[in-house]
């Protein structure tokens, strides 16, 4: 131990890649500090992956984090692949539960709302996604919990938001409708008229990506409303509607409109910036391919062994302008390669400086590819985790690497209302005997 308690800076390591791998484990993470382990966090959203990120980001961290679920559960458990659930509960809702407490209360439910209230005097943020106006309608918003617990942090996620033209509007919060707010979709898949019919139509991502980013951002407005908490000792409200989270991913489109009065239209694996910078089908597979300057394309060009192309697009706007026959070139020459061997020659180029440029390539993983390779079990992305409840789960663990203060995961999840004995008699003094009474109720 230094002077000051704390522990040493590690010695200098043999290399970069061992000092950051011995500073940084996360399986080492259980025998260090939790950053947030001061906070206590209530979430009361229902169905809303969004906020359901938020609080895991929190929990991962160390916040005490206490789910609020109606009592029978929220209809969140219920989403899943093909119906598949472990002991009642979906697989996302599983991957989102981390290091949550579980009680139920009926919000609905006058007493349910007093009871919500006085547990709100004892937390640092509420989260929650009910339609603009139902929790203040109920006594329970921002406006009446701030007057008891100034210092308190609220956050509301909701798809128009709380203000605004439709924010009063009754329409649920589904990531799919929001991802169609934000033109995303417009701009993803294959152009109108190119391939097949199914695939050339606006395409929506694969996951639940706008309420993924809303709930990140969710998380670091939360954070810094701490911070400032710190420093004035007041709380504040938090507006967040995850299609303008969303919208802020929409890069330089809006700008170009702006100046240009030009829409972004789908290019499928095209690029409307630089080229290329795109996807090519190889013999097993595809890859990613990026060599888009003009030293870079000329280092490109050097390893498809095609000076000619140099002359024919010799510049990022030639190579933009016609990035459609770029690519037919590219897939002409990587037709009779793997995506390992494409990778070697990348490699061999770089490597070995054989010429100007710096290229780039990775092959394209299906999911089962991702699971496979070992890097990214060595850097702990994945792990078995042994839930006391609902045994063997494989999920993916916190991205950040940290030396002082790093996220874990201790349980998976909790079944509906679980820690309703816990939670309730540490926080509001009530017994067994009561709670049965209040379930008896219909409000726990």
């Amino acid at each position: 131990m230094s002077r000051d308690g704390e522990e040493p800076e590690p010695a200098q390591a043999t290399s970069w890649a061992r000092f950051a791998r011995e500073f940084t484990d996360p399986a080492l993470a259980d025998e260090k500090p939790e950053a947030l382990a001061h906070l206590r966090v209530l979430d009361c959203s229902q169905g809303n992956f969004a906020s359901l990120f938020c609080s895991s980001i929190l929990a991962e961290f160390g916040a005490e984090v206490i789910r609020v679920e109606p009592p029978s559960g929220d209809v969140a458990r219920l989403f899943t692949p093909e119906g598949f659930k472990v002991k009642g509960t979906g697989l996302p809702y599983l991957v989102e539960a981390r290091n949550k407490r579980h009680v139920t209360l009926n919000l609905e439910a006058e007493e349910g709302r007093r009871l919500f209230t006085r547990l709100a005097r004892h937390v640092d943020v509420v989260i929650e996604s009910e339609l603009p106006g139902r929790m203040d309608a109920w006594g329970i918003g921002y406006r009446q919990l701030s007057l008891l617990n100034p210092g308190l942090v609220y956050i509301a996620f909701s798809t128009y938001g709380q203000f605004g033209p439709r924010a009063a509007g009754s329409i649920p919060a589904y990531d799919v409708t929001e991802q169609a707010l934000t033109g995303v979709p417009y701009v993803t898949g294959e152009p109108e008229g190119q391939g097949p019919p199914a695939s050339s139509v606006p395409t929506k991502q694969g996951n639940w990506i706008t309420h993924y980013v809303a709930g990140a951002f969710g998380a670091q407005a939360v954070l810094a409303a701490l911070i400032w908490r710190w420093n004035s000792g007041r709380g504040q409200f938090i507006d967040l509607a995850p299609p303008d989270a969303h919208m802020r991913f929409s890069d330089a489109g809006v700008t170009w409109y702006h100046i240009a009065q030009r829409i972004q239209e789908r290019v499928g694996a095209l690029h409307i910036q630089v080229f290329p910078y795109t996807l090519i089908k190889t013999r097993d597979s595809y890859s990613f391919v990026a060599g888009f300057s003009d030293p870079n394309w000329t280092g490109f060009t050097n390893i498809m062994g095609r000076p000619d192309l140099r002359e024919r697009f010799p510049s990022p706007k030639a190579r933009i302008g016609n990035a459609r026959e770029v690519h037919q070139e590219l897939e002409a020459w990587s037709a009779n390669l793997t995506a390992e061997e494409i990778l070697e020659r990348f490699q061999d180029y770089m490597t070995n400086k054989r010429g100007p440029g710096t290229v780039a390539t990775a092959r394209l993983n299906r999911p089962l590819d991702t699971l496979k390779e070992g890097h990214w079990w060595e850097r702990g992305v994945f792990e078995k985790v042994e839930d006391p409840d609902y045994g063997e789960l494989l999920l993916q663990m916190p991205p950040w690497k940290m030396s002082r203060t790093p996220p874990r995961i201790k349980w998976a999840c909790r079944p509906v209302g679980a820690d309703n004995d816990l939670v309730y008699l540490k926080y509001l003094g009530i017994g067994r005997e009561r709670i049965q009474e209040l379930k008896t109720a219909g409000v726990v």
